[in-house]
């Protein structure tokens, strides 16, 4: 299985591709998605937009995971990180991809053991979890790759609960 996970923002979308190979998992492409912090909004949707896009046809994915919005005192900042996951959601949804998104504690805990692990914490995690030989930079390709981890590691019970729940057996 082959996940795209997405940290959203639209200055920076974070961007990790994580498979699975048996009981190993590696990472294939991490990154940015910077836009210019002086353009006009739409022009920056439009850009995350297409460049999700370019990601899912690059390296079809078999699902994303994308990390749900925190909602601190900055509500303006929340606006525009839920405008950048919904051109996300949008371009997900343009590939018929199934999007599962998963709250930043469930993250961290997914990855790190605990839901209120730091991001340098995450990082050497994920660094650790793909064997890779430093953390990823920067920090929202870290946390994309988190996302990516969180969803691997939750997507065998989930398709052990479909499927019961296709036999008709409840839990």
């Amino acid at each position: 299985m082959i996940v795209l996970g997405i940290d959203p923002g639209t200055a920076s979308t974070g961007f990790g591709i994580v498979g699975d190979a048996g009981s190993r998992l590696c990472a294939f492409d991490h990154g940015v998605i910077e836009t210019d912090a002086r353009g006009r909004l739409e022009r920056r949707l439009t850009t995350i937009h297409a460049r999700v896009l370019e990601l899912i046809d690059a390296h079809t994915p078999d699902a994303v995971a994308i990390e749900e919005l925190f909602f601190g005192a900055n509500a303006r900042t929340a606006f525009a990180v839920g405008q950048a996951r919904g051109v996300v959601l949008l371009a997900v949804g343009q590939r018929g991809l199934p999007p599962r998104s998963y709250t930043p504690q469930a993250v961290k805990a997914a990855v790190c053991g605990h839901g209120a692990a730091n991001k340098d914490q995450v990082a050497r995690m994920v660094a650790q979890l793909l064997g890779l030989s430093e953390p990823p930079a920067p920090d929202h390709a870290a946390d994309a790759l988190a996302v990516a981890i969180c969803h691997l590691n939750r997507a065998p019970l989930a398709r052990a609960m479909s499927a019961s729940e296709r036999r008709g057996v409840r839990a």
